[in-house]
């Protein structure tokens, strides 16, 4: 009994010290995160296609400029009566300390085809609750 015992407390010790060895993998840049959301101008193209071009200032990365983009879509296809959106193409750059986005999405009141499409309810909900603002 006393070697089970003696096992017992060896895999308690090991669990708790691996326990403590558990880091936190957020990074500091994810606690820090207050990027400045510069604007965004939209313009019609043709029919259904519309632009977007978006700045701002302390993004992570691209992807922070893609999701500043898809909320104003997203926004841009409520206002005007439709329910979804399909991206078509981004570009970002970054210059002295501006992000830019240039991106096309299409709108449209039914789910459209293709596998890039967004339901602009939902995505402004989200835009919303991650404090990205939209149109």
């Amino acid at each position: 009994m006393g070697g089970f015992l003696h096992k017992a407390l060896m895999i308690l010790a090991v669990a708790g010290l691996s326990a403590c060895a558990e880091q936190d993998t957020t990074s500091k840049d994810e606690l820090v995160f207050e990027p400045t959301y510069d604007g965004v101008d939209t313009r019609l193209l043709e029919g259904d296609l519309v632009n977007f071009h978006v700045e701002m200032r302390d993004a992570r990365h691209e992807a922070d400029v893609n999701a500043y983009a898809e909320c104003a879509a997203a926004q841009y296809a409520l206002i005007r009566g439709y329910g979804f959106a399909r991206h078509v193409r981004t570009t970002v750059e970054f210059q002295e300390g501006i992000w830019r986005g240039d991106a096309v999405y299409t709108i449209s009141p039914a789910l459209p085809r293709g596998l890039k499409t967004i339901d602009a309810e939902v995505i402004v909900f989200n835009c919303e609750e991650n404090r990205i603002p939209t149109v």
